[in-house]
């Protein structure tokens, strides 16, 4: 059962602000694709979930790829303007307008990419699985999704707990990602933490005063301390992330 409704991205996407800009190369994320297709070249890519399509439209201008972003609603208009602001013409990226459990694929991928996507599903194995599905024998998975067990996590239940209501905690688990990913029959599996400290609030002005207060209290001192001490960590590591390959 998926935790979101097509009402609720909708809402989302209209309230969202400064979507169209130049990518930059540092976006999270596109230092580590960069890595990952230097090491396992690909011809093409399915992004599920990803509207705007900012990964879509980087890989398609920088690495030339054949690119095609999934997803349950996209606007045309902000993908276009998208698009044209980092120099490619209209449809250059593909579209599939679908929902994704309703989605027979009729043809197969070099590498499946999320971000932000399975934490929004109840079924872990499931919407693991639809990636999978895409996948061409010996292509590229690529998972990202926030880690809410720890700091961060702690932030979104007491000061936004709508939206952490929105997310299966339970996914945001490492050897759970390990072991599904096994049972789907992957290889080369790593699932690790990734980025050292991140604190943030969606529509951070709607937030209660103390959270944005306490968030800013703590943000400096704990940025100092992970630039001088350079771990990644469940406590306070922003991001979790899957790799393997089918």
């Amino acid at each position: 059962m998926t935790l979101t409704d097509r009402a609720f991205w909708l809402n989302y996407w209209e309230s969202k602000e400064g979507l169209i800009f130049q990518i930059p190369n540092k976006y999270p994320f596109l230092p580590l694709i960069r890595q990952l297709v230097a090491a396992h070249p690909i011809q093409s890519v399915l992004e599920l979930g990803g509207f705007p399509g900012y990964y879509s439209v980087w890989m398609k201008k920088h690495l030339n790829t054949d690119a095609t972003l999934l997803d349950y609603v996209v606007h045309p208009k902000i993908l276009h303007e998208l698009e044209k602001a980092n120099g490619l013409p209209e449809h250059s990226v593909g579209v599939i307008e679908t929902d994704l459990f309703q989605y027979s694929p009729q043809r197969g991928f070099d590498m499946v990419t999320s971000n932000g996507l399975i934490e929004h599903f109840d079924d872990t194995a499931v919407i693991l699985e639809k990636h999978v599905e895409s996948l061409n024998p010996g292509g590229l998975l690529l998972v990202t999704l926030p880690n809410f067990r720890g700091l961060n996590g702690w932030f979104q239940k007491t000061f936004d707990p709508e939206n952490y209501a929105k997310h299966n905690i339970r996914s945001m688990d490492l050897e759970l990602l390990r072991t599904t990913s096994e049972r789907l029959g992957l290889k080369n599996i790593k699932v690790y933490y990734d980025g050292r400290f991140m604190l943030w609030f969606e529509r951070e002005s709607e937030k209660p005063l103390l959270g944005r207060l306490l968030r800013k209290v703590l943000w400096l001192p704990l940025k100092v301390f992970f630039k001088l001490v350079p771990v990644e960590t469940k406590a306070f590591s922003p991001y979790i992330v899957l790799t393997a390959t089918k």
